[in-house]
């Protein structure tokens, strides 16, 4: 598209969500409807998009993409009509006859910048959280994923551009399109990149949200189950060859039980993807060349436990876990967004809270623990955007639980009930009676009328 062009769609979007057809629940609903079709239509298109863009496997692009994405929508579905309701709330006894109510009203029109890490599903499912509110949508997805992409524009096109259009392109499209007023600015990314949208977005006070990442801590103690510890962190970390915003980043690990933590975690490497991990279709790629370099430049810390192979032509890095990590050492620096894993040891737990401590609010906490109380107490005194006890990543699946980060590692929620929320302006509305109008709150103030209001207003 050309910059006349994309100003011209912009304005149509404009002009079409001023005629009201949004505003019509049976309207949004038949939009949920047919996008939940055509997902279910171009699934297999979508799956054979994410193993040619990095070598995703089907059932990671099932769990996390594709179906992730179908869950949401059936969820929104059901309940559109009941979150769409105003909802009547109490009305101080100050403002008698009265009533009071919050009515979701829609932003207008919604700019959605999305990553390449998970490229449908971090697209889609602000998406539908948009039009689920009423909203007109500009979508723009990382060039990084040219085939899912593809199949991303194929999906849109069957919508008016009107209602929902994606423009695409290199940074100077995305300079383009943030230098325009929208009414809501939703981001994923990093969170230099994710610092500019929001300097943008101030310009013309664009309210907005934004996904970011973190440096997720995991802490193991002496009396957690070790076994399904090391299964699930080694899960979580390595999904998606650890690009994934919210699994495990570093481990804090009892120094008691660190030697058999750490054979444990190696032998789930060696189940999970066979002694070879470049051979396995069930390991994803890196997305370029230059962040396996990248990596490859944290392993020079602490002692490699297990991995270390590393393959820019092939974007290949292997599952690797690196122990003797010092809190101060290089991969503890910035968020790794890939599958090294380093392992700190501790003697006393509140050596867990001062590392965790030297960096700002993550995305994410996990503790495995057979303790309650010290699960309690962690969750307690650490600081996060999501947390889970006893396991990895699995919050975010939830369209039950709001998803979002908190500082650092991001501002807003979303998923479910509170993706229609974030796209919404819960507008506040007061109905008043014009059968009584008492005279207390007009002047001539009187000490009488003072003594009346101090008593209502208790």
């Amino acid at each position: 598209m050309s910059f006349e062009e994309i100003m011209e769609t912009l304005e149509n979007q404009r002009k079409f969500f001023a005629e009201g057809t949004t505003l019509d629940i049976r309207y949004r609903l038949e939009v949920l409807k047919k996008l939940r079709s055509l997902i279910l239509k171009y699934e297999p298109q979508i799956k054979e998009a994410l193993w040619s863009d990095f070598h995703k496997p089907e059932f990671e692009a099932v769990a996390t993409e594709t179906r992730f994405v179908i869950k949401e929508l059936n969820h929104a579905i059901r309940r559109l009509r009941r979150w769409s309701k105003p909802q009547s709330v109490r009305t101080p006894i100050v403002h008698f006859v009265a009533s009071s109510r919050i009515v979701p009203q829609p932003y207008g029109q919604v700019l959605i910048l999305s990553p390449w890490n998970y490229p449908f599903q971090l697209s889609m499912v602000p998406v539908i959280g948009a039009l689920a509110a009423g909203n007109c949508v500009v979508m723009k997805v990382s060039q990084q994923v040219p085939h899912t992409t593809a199949v991303l524009q194929k999906i849109i096109e069957n919508f008016p551009s009107e209602l929902i259009v994606m423009i695409n392109g290199d940074h100077t499209v995305s300079e383009q399109l943030l230098n325009h007023r929208f009414d809501y600015i939703f981001f994923t990314g990093s969170c230099n990149i994710g610092r500019y949208v929001m300097e943008k977005a101030a310009v013309n006070l664009t309210p907005l949200s934004l996904e970011l990442g973190g440096k997720n801590p995991c802490v193991v103690t002496a009396d957690a189950r070790l076994d399904f510890a090391a299964r699930r962190i080694v899960w979580g970390k390595f999904m998606n060859a650890g690009q994934t915003c919210i699994c495990p980043d570093y481990v804090l690990v009892d120094r008691r039980i660190k030697d058999r933590f750490l054979e444990l975690i190696r032998k789930e490497i060696n189940a999970s993807y066979g002694a070879d991990p470049e051979k396995s279709e069930d390991y994803a790629r890196i997305i370029s060349s230059n962040n396996v370099r990248r990596l490859e430049a944290l392993m020079h810390s602490g002692t490699i436990v297990t991995g270390g192979k590393c393959d820019p032509e092939r974007c290949y890095v292997e599952p690797t876990v690196i122990k003797d990590i010092r809190p101060d050492d290089p991969v503890m620096d910035e968020e790794i967004f890939g599958p090294l894993l380093p392992v700190i040891d501790f003697d006393d737990f509140n050596e867990v809270y001062g590392i965790i401590e030297q960096h700002p609010k993550p995305l994410a906490v996990y503790i495995f623990t057979g303790s309650r109380k010290i699960a309690g107490e962690f969750i307690k005194k650490t600081q996060s955007g999501t947390a889970a006890v006893n396991d990895t990543v699995i919050q975010i699946a939830s369209p039950w639980l709001p998803y979002g980060g908190v500082g650092w590692s991001g501002m807003g929620k979303y998923h479910g009930k509170k993706s229609f929320e974030t796209f919404s302006n819960m507008r506040a509305l007061v109905y008043k009676s014009n059968l009584i109008d008492f005279p207390i709150r007009y002047p001539p103030y009187t000490k009488l009328k003072t003594r009346i209001l101090s008593l209502l207003m208790r």
